[in-house]
Parts: C-alpha cells; sequence; structure tokens
C-alpha cells in the first residue's frame, strides 16, 4: 500500500463494511452509517473484556442500558435526546471503548478524535452536533448509573470501589434493567431495532387537533 512507503503520510482512514472510508482526522457525516456503528459497537467490549459472562457485555448492550436509563431519569424526553442518549458512545465503533485510567494517560489527542467523530455523527442523523449543556448532563448521568450496575454485577467492583468513582445510584433496582451479557449477533440486531423505534418516532406527523 502507498501509506507503508517511506515518507508516505500513515494511514488515517479506516474501511468500514458498508463499504465506506471514514477519515479520523476529518470524519464526514456522509461516510458514516448506522449498520457500521451497530456492527462496531456489539463488538467492542465493555470493561476491556473483564466482566462475568459466556459473552462480552458490549458497548451496544451499554447504549441501549445507558438510553433506558434516561428515559427514566428525564420526563417525556424528546426521541432527539433519545437518540442522542443511545448515541453517546457511538465513536467506539472506530476507536474502541479505553478505559477511563487509559483516557487518562492519553490526555487530549484521543478526545479530540472522540469528538470529531461525536460531531459528525450526529449530524449524520440531524441532531445537533453539541448537545446542549443539561442534556450532556443527562446522559452523563444515566451513562454513570450504568457504570456503578456494570461495575458491580459484571465487572468485580466492590460497591465501595463503584460509589467512589460513579457515586451511588438511588432509587433504581438493577432487577429492571438487562445486565445479561448477550451475543454479537443479538445485541447488534437489538440496538438497530432500538435506532429504528427512535428514528420512527422522529419522523412521525402529530396527529391534527379536532375541535
Amino acid at each position: 500500500m502507498a501509506a507503508d512507503r517511506v515518507g508516505a503520510p500513515p494511514r488515517a482512514w479506516q474501511r468500514m463494511l458498508s463499504g465506506r472510508r471514514l477519515d479520523l482526522l476529518d470524519p464526514s457525516p456522509l461516510d458514516i452509517e448506522i449498520s457500521d456503528i451497530a456492527h462496531g459497537l456489539a463488538r467492542v467490549a465493555r470493561w476491556n473484556g473483564q466482566t462475568r459472562g459466556e459473552h462480552a457485555f458490549s458497548v451496544a448492550q451499554h447504549s441501549l442500558l445507558v438510553e433506558a436509563l434516561f428515559c427514566d431519569l428525564v420526563p417525556a424526553p424528546s426521541a432527539d435526546a433519545r437518540l442522542a442518549a443511545l448515541l453517546h458512545d457511538a465513536p467506539e465503533y472506530v476507536i474502541g471503548d479505553m478505559i477511563s485510567p487509559f483516557k487518562s494517560v492519553m490526555g487530549g489527542s484521543y478526545k479530540d478524535c472522540e469528538l470529531r467523530l461525536q460531531r459528525a455523527i450526529h449530524l449524520r442523523f440531524s441532531l445537533p452536533p453539541e448537545p446542549a449543556a443539561t442534556l450532556r448532563k443527562e446522559i452523563k448521568r444515566a451513562d454513570q448509573i450504568a457504570a456503578y450496575f456494570e461495575a458491580t454485577l459484571l465487572a468485580g467492583f466492590s460497591t465501595a470501589e463503584a460509589t467512589e468513582f460513579f457515586g451511588r445510584p438511588r432509587g433504581f433496582n438493577a432487577d429492571r434493567f438487562d445486565f445479561t451479557p448477550r451475543s454479537v449477533t443479538s445485541a447488534q440486531n437489538a440496538f438497530l431495532k432500538r435506532f429504528s423505534a427512535i428514528e420512527k418516532s422522529r419522523h412521525q406527523v402529530p396527529a391534527p387537533v379536532i375541535g
């Protein structure tokens, strides 16, 4: 390949199964497909794969969990807000799920790449490039609750450790949510099904008011 030649610039794009070529330095919304996102997230393991169960607990499952928790936290959230919650970790379909300690080591370069991808993903699905501060806070809270339960139920954290790093959620019963690690195919299909349901609600025309 040309990029292997001495002096050639390093390759900064990834070929997707959809046929798209996504440039990590300048990601275009036109090169982003939900099929690629679902495929990738279902194959990325949370907690570097250090979880109990026959299968890894994937980022696709985590995304579904966060969206479900978000809907519990926020009264009657809009379809756009639900989609933002579902896609909150979507860049990881390209860059993987780096654990927090490694993110700290990597510093700003990782966050810059993640932010470019997140903006492109949001534009691809007609969401604001930058979510409002309130929405970011609500999604982050749902993310922390998910992390606490994943840590204690799947990743071997003690309650004290999980409380220190994620805060102990109040008023949430873990039994109401699905923490069973699923197969890649199951997680991928569930993510696509939820995305389709949200998209359908986003494009529904309100019924006319009669009377």
